[in-house]
């Protein structure tokens, strides 16, 4: 018999599986007779009061087994976490980052995904290039929601050049099905200077609109451009009169929309009010933060946290010299947050350094795409103290590894002085600051993540926002 099953690599103690004596090495063949296609088959049918599971057990054995689980879960951990090939993109688009990565990196680092089902897993945004009518049916069928739509542009034709597939345009239209099942919804918006800004991009949001309030939220960021970009579309960086009238038009329509559905539905990314040089918004423009991943108020949020844990301190009259690294574009930020709790603990001298990425080029200003390399060559010889912060967004998740596949070691081992990576919260930060026991006890715990896809810090749609 061919088997196109899927092998049970662990199972959680306690569980149903292991009552139903289910070791790893077993392979689960069919439930109800049917094949499993990927993890949405198999939690939707594992979801029912009862079921039949066949079982190959590793000596060749078949069990069929009656299972009555009233939806528990089975506390099966299979080989692929999908159960299913990843889907690579098809597109080629004008902004496309990986596009704009040097050779000889690692290579998980050049993979492109555009698959619908890491949208609900792990929170991906995807093109819908990818998607047939049958998984959009099985999406309305299994009731999946959110799912992350990378749009760019709603002009057909617009998003056919944009995205180099002749499909993209026609792509659209399976919002329509999502709007009309109800589906929940995310958007975003890669935002090109004389491509898809300016009448295009009021365009895009008034279409857009009509979604809410299914389409709960859209964010708009600048794409991302580095310094390898040899025989790709030629783009501009954005200017500071670029990001005013970006924030003018995206605020004209939050206020419209507040009014009608309680949502502020269209976001810019804090890239735009540094650009800008203007204010962040209020905590309550973000909706509960819910672009938090396209760094729609991740600076807000940090701000908001640091300071709240910081108002109920009070000096403990330790003393203690420590460096920060960051990208450019959190350093006046931060600089802000470290000079206000210098007030509260005079003892406590912290260093902060922005690291300017000459691996990437000096356009690319987030803590999340720094080198190791970069970081070493620009804090030797700098007054570092007795430990470096790092937020962990600079380390490939799981692992204690920087982009360019310097090691925490090696880069202790370079400036002679012990690393801390450390969350990237307000809460998390301050207490790494003060407390060298939690600083590296949140050390400890970025080494536990399970790794993903996510876990690349980049996609498709542009640089990390972090």
């Amino acid at each position: 018999m061919k088997n196109r099953g899927h092998k049970i690599t662990a199972v959680a103690p306690g569980s149903i599986g292991e009552e139903l004596e289910l070791e790893p090495g077993d392979v689960l063949l069919t439930i109800d007779g049917e094949e499993i296609e990927d993890i949405f088959d198999y939690d939707y049918m594992t979801d029912s009061e009862s079921f039949v599971m066949t079982i190959q057990k590793k000596n060749g054995e078949e069990w069929e087994l009656e299972i009555e689980s009233g939806g528990e879960d089975l506390g099966l951990t299979f080989e692929n976490g999908l159960m299913s090939e990843y889907r690579s993109c098809r597109n080629k688009c004008i902004f496309c980052f990986i596009d704009q990565m040097p050779p000889g990196m690692r290579e998980t680092l050049y993979f492109k995904d555009d698959d619908s089902r890491l949208s609900f897993l792990q929170g991906n945004y995807i093109t819908l290039t990818n998607m047939s009518d049958r998984d959009i049916d099985r999406i309305i069928r299994f009731h999946l929601s959110p799912i992350n739509i990378s749009v760019q542009t709603m002009n057909p034709e617009l998003r056919c050049r944009m995205l180099n597939n002749r499909f993209a345009g026609e792509a659209l239209k399976k919002i329509d099905r999502l709007y009309e099942a109800g589906t929940e919804m995310n958007g975003q918006i890669v935002l090109c200077k004389g491509v898809n800004d300016g009448e295009e991009l009021r365009y895009t949001i008034e279409r857009l609109a009509a979604y809410a309030p299914h389409m709960q939220s859209v964010s708009v960021v600048p794409v991302g451009l580095s310094k390898f970009r040899d025989g790709l579309y030629p783009l501009e960086p954005f200017t500071k009169e670029d990001a005013c009238q970006v924030i003018d038009l995206i605020e004209e329509w939050q206020k419209k929309l507040y009014e009608k559905h309680k949502l502020h539905f269209i976001h810019a990314s804090d890239e735009w009010y540094i650009l800008a040089e203007r204010e962040l918004p209020e905590e309550s423009r973000y909706d509960g933060y819910i672009q938090l991943e396209n760094g729609v108020g991740m600076i807000r949020l940090l701000y908001e946290e640091f300071m709240d844990a910081l108002g109920e301190k009070e000096d403990d009259g330790k003393t203690e010299e420590l460096s920060m690294a960051t990208g450019f574009l959190p350093y006046p930020y931060l600089k802000r947050l470290l000079d206000r709790m210098a007030e509260v603990y005079p003892g406590r001298k912290i260093h902060l350094y922005p690291i300017r990425n000459d691996f990437f080029g000096e356009m690319i200003t987030v803590a999340g795409l720094i080198t190791g390399q970069d970081l070493v060559a620009q804090l030797k010889g700098k007054p570092l103290g007795s430990r470096l912060l790092l937020p962990s967004v600079m380390f490939k998740s799981g692992e204690e590894v920087f982009l360019d596949d310097m090691t925490r070691t090696q880069a202790e081992a370079a400036l002679q002085i012990p690393i801390n990576i450390v969350k990237s919260g307000g809460y998390d930060l301050l207490s790494a600051i003060l407390d060298r026991e939690a600083a590296e006890e949140q050390t400890t715990e970025h080494g536990m993540y399970e790794p993903s896809m996510k876990d690349l810090n980049l996609s498709e749609e542009g640089e990390v926002l972090s």
